[in-house]
Parts: C-alpha cells; structure tokens; sequence
C-alpha cells in the first residue's frame, strides 16, 4: 500500500516505514504530523484516486529537522571584473511516515 501526497509544493510517493526530507515544517523532533492533502492511494486491490480519497490522511513523526547541502551561487559579467560568489542551505523536515488512513 502506498500514497502520493502533497506537501510544500512537491508531491511524494509514500510508504509506510518511509523516511523522507520534505521542506521545513516547523514541528519540533519527536511531535506527530498529519498530512491532508493526500492525492491518491494504491490499496491491494486498485488505485484510488479524486473524491475517493477526499478524507484519507497520512501519519507521520518528526525525526529531525535539518539543512541540505550548499548550493553555490555564482554570478560573472566578463571584461568588467564582477562576481560575486553566494550560497544557500535550504532547510528541511525528515519525517518517517506511521501509517496511511484511506
């Protein structure tokens, strides 16, 4: 059994037992977090997906809360002796996903 859900402007194939890195969801290490926005789940039997699964919910806790690697930004305009050099770290939830109510 499995589920495709919507969090942070991405969507997620999920199983139970999964650990994913979703963005940052401000829920502290240990706490349980509900996703609602779910758009379809596969049972044993078939896909179910739009008003089928309109209350279906997913559970997961919190495992960590991190930062992803650097991403470096570099901007250059030739012949004028401009760069600029910029990073970024973008933060992130690590949940593991408890069980999938459909």
């Amino acid at each position: 059994m499995y589920a495709i859900i919507a969090t942070g402007g991405k969507q997620y194939k999920v199983a139970v037992g999964d650990e994913i890195n979703v963005e940052s969801l401000g829920v502290e290490a240990g706490e349980t977090v509900t996703f609602d926005q779910v758009l379809a789940v596969r049972d044993d039997a078939a896909l179910k997906v739009g008003a089928d699964v309109a209350a279906a919910t997913v559970t997961a806790s919190v495992v960590k809360n991190g930062k992803g690697k650097k991403v470096v930004i570099y901007k250059y305009k030739r012949k004028t002796g401009y760069h600029k050099k910029n990073g970024h770290r973008q933060q992130f939830t690590k949940v593991k996903i408890e069980a999938i109510n459909a």
